[in-house]
């Protein structure tokens, strides 16, 4: 299937590594032209040279989008943009008890605040070429949260939330707004975080059978393992095609049914 992507240009937050790199990747192998954005410029220059040398085409902005000032600086280095992926974010773990006002604020400002910061650089060109895509990278945390990590949690809200405002907003310009909402998906952090938890209830050290006791029992899902970045980045690369041009404010989970709805 062609998605239409050929000579469109994509900017990918946090996409040095992890499912951001996988995104850039399936987005530059269906003929998008990709911005490749992060904070270490070794990673972010090799998925760069990646991409090239499979012939597609990317270039690299580092920044730390925090930054009022270094935001504007990788959104002007991006140029025209016509696919925005907000995939940058933090996550630190802590507890109700061992948040302070402070951390509340600090993850907000980088789970929230730098996708409109974004959104605000670069949704006005969309508009006035008339076709865009907007697809922000939220979770099931967002409609389901659990006790720990509620600001991580709320900021996930906060994402899916305000993407349907955006949506909205967009109405009859072209550009649309969707969330792409992943479950438990194994990146090098999950996989190192998991290898732990096994450790700690006796789940062996065979990776297939760590695997299924973690999507039993500690991530609950239908399919009954972990997805896959690329998974992520299908579900986004489509979203940013040419065939959803009539999908907006929607929240596409990709989480092995870990979310149940029957709305």
């Amino acid at each position: 299937m062609d998605m239409g992507l050929t000579g469109r240009r994509a900017l990918v937050t946090g996409s040095s590594a992890g499912i951001g790199r996988a995104i850039a990747e399936m987005l530059a192998a269906e003929g998008a032209s990709v911005v490749v954005h992060g904070r270490n410029a070794d990673r972010a220059h090799a998925v760069v040279d990646g991409i090239r040398a499979r012939g597609g085409e990317a270039i690299a902005v580092l920044g730390d989008l925090t930054s009022r000032a270094e935001a504007t600086a990788i959104a002007k280095a991006a140029g025209d943009v016509d696919i925005l992926v907000n995939n940058a974010g933090s996550y630190d773990g802590l507890s109700w008890s061992a948040l302070t006002d402070d951390d509340w604020s600090t993850i907000y400002q980088a789970n929230v605040v730098t996708g409109i910061r974004m959104i605000a650089h670069v949704v006005p060109g969309m508009c006035r070429h008339g076709w865009g895509r907007v697809i922000t990278i939220g979770g099931g945390l967002a409609l389901q949260p659990d006790r720990l990590q509620p600001h991580y949690n709320a900021t996930l809200a906060a994402r899916h939330n305000l993407t349907v405002s955006l949506a909205r907003e967009l109405a009859g310009t072209g550009v649309t707004a969707n969330v792409v909402a992943p479950g438990a998906i194994l990146t090098e952090p999950v996989r190192d975080m998991t290898l732990r938890v096994a450790a700690d209830n006796g789940w062996g050290t065979d990776w297939t059978g760590i695997e299924e006791s973690a999507a039993s029992a500690w991530f609950p899902n239908d399919i009954g393992r972990f997805g896959r970045p690329e998974e992520i980045a299908a579900a986004v690369t489509f979203l940013a095609s040419t065939h959803a041009g009539y999908i907006s404010g929607a929240d596409l989970r990709v989480d092995g049914g870990t979310i149940r709805s029957v709305s």
